[in-house]
C-alpha cells in the first residue's frame, strides 16, 4: 500500500462546508476533485480553482484522499455501498467522513472497504460556517496514526487545529459530545436572555458582561448568527449513542424536544419574551 503525500483530494458534497473546504484546499495547490448530486454547483466550484467531476466514481478513482460532506448517515452508506462509487477509489486512498453521522457506521464502512486497501477515517468537523470560511475550523479525526499523519496537511488546509481522538469512529463520538453540550448551551441562552428581557434588562448590554461570567459559553458569543437546523439530526445520533451504551441523558433528551420545537423559526432575543 502506497504511503505517498496526498497531492490530489476529491471532495464529495459542496454544500455549506464543502464549498469553502474546496477553496481552502485549493490555495493550498492541492489539486481538487468534486462531485456534488447538485449539477448546478459546478459553475462556483470551477471558479475556486477545482475540477467539477463527471461523478463520485469517477472522482475516487482520480484522487489520493477524499473527503466526504454530505448531510446524512443513509447518503454515505450509499457511497459505500456494494457497487457504489467510493468502492472505486483506488488502493491506499484515504476516505475521510466529514459527515455527522453514527460512530459504528464509520467503523462497518472501514471494516467493508479494508481488504481493497481504502483506509476510512472519520473527520467531523467542529466551530461553524463562519469557520469554514476563515479556515479556522476544528477538526476531530479518528483513525490509525499513520493515516491520519499523512491525511493531516489536508486536513490543516481548513483548520487551525487537528485534535487526533483515536481509532475510527472515535471523531463521530467527540462531535456527538460537543454537539450534545451546543444544543443544550444554546438553549439556555435563549432562555436566560429571555427572562432578563421580560424583567426590563437591556440584553445587548448584558450579553457582553455574561461572556465575561462564569456561564460563559460558544453559542452565546456568536448569538444571532446560530440557527437549529440540524439539532434534531445531532440530537437523535445522540440519543441512539445513549441507548445502545444503556446510559440515560434526561437533559439532553429535553433539549432534544426543545431544539424540534424551535427548528422552525429565526431566532431572536425576543423569542421567549414578546
Amino acid at each position: 500500500m502506497t504511503k505517498t503525500a496526498v497531492k490530489t483530494v476529491g471532495v464529495v458534497g459542496a454544500g455549506r462546508m464543502g464549498t469553502p473546504i474546496i477553496g481552502h484546499l485549493v490555495r493550498r495547490k492541492f489539486a481538487v476533485r468534486v462531485a456534488d448530486v447538485d449539477a448546478s454547483r459546478a459553475d462556483a466550484v470551477r471558479k475556486l480553482g477545482a475540477t467539477w467531476a463527471g461523478s463520485a466514481q469517477s472522482l475516487a478513482a482520480e484522487c489520493d484522499a477524499i473527503l466526504v460532506c454530505v448531510g446524512f448517515d443513509s447518503e454515505v452508506r450509499e457511497l459505500f455501498a456494494e457497487g457504489g462509487p467510493l468502492r472505486k477509489a483506488r488502493r491506499g486512498a484515504i476516505v475521510a467522513i466529514l459527515s455527522t453521522i453514527h460512530p459504528k457506521t464509520v467503523q462497518d464502512l472501514a471494516r467493508q472497504v479494508e481488504g481493497a486497501g481504502i483506509q476510512v477515517v472519520d473527520s467531523t468537523v467542529c466551530r461553524g460556517g463562519e469557520a469554514a470560511d476563515s479556515g479556522t475550523l476544528l477538526s476531530f479525526v479518528g483513525g490509525d496514526a499513520k493515516t491520519v499523519k499523512r491525511l493531516t496537511p489536508v486536513l490543516r488546509a481548513y483548520s487551525s487545529d487537528v485534535v487526533h481522538t483515536g481509532g475510527v469512529g472515535t471523531a463521530q463520538v467527540a462531535k456527538a459530545a460537543n454537539n450534545l453540550i451546543l444544543w443544550a448551551c444554546l438553549v439556555a441562552d435563549h432562555e436566560g436572555l429571555a427572562l432578563a428581557q421580560r424583567y426590563g434588562v437591556d440584553v445587548e448590554a448584558l450579553r457582553p458582561a455574561l461572556l465575561m461570567s462564569s456561564c460563559a459559553n460558544g453559542p452565546l458569543e456568536k448569538w444571532g448568527t446560530q440557527t437549529m437546523a440540524w439539532a434534531e439530526d445531532d440530537m437523535a445520533i445522540v440519543a441512539e449513542m445513549a441507548a445502545e451504551a444503556g446510559i440515560a441523558l434526561p437533559q439532553a433528551e429535553l433539549n432534544r424536544q426543545v431544539c424540534r420545537a424551535l427548528k422552525p423559526r429565526r431566532y431572536k432575543l425576543d423569542q421567549y419574551g414578546r
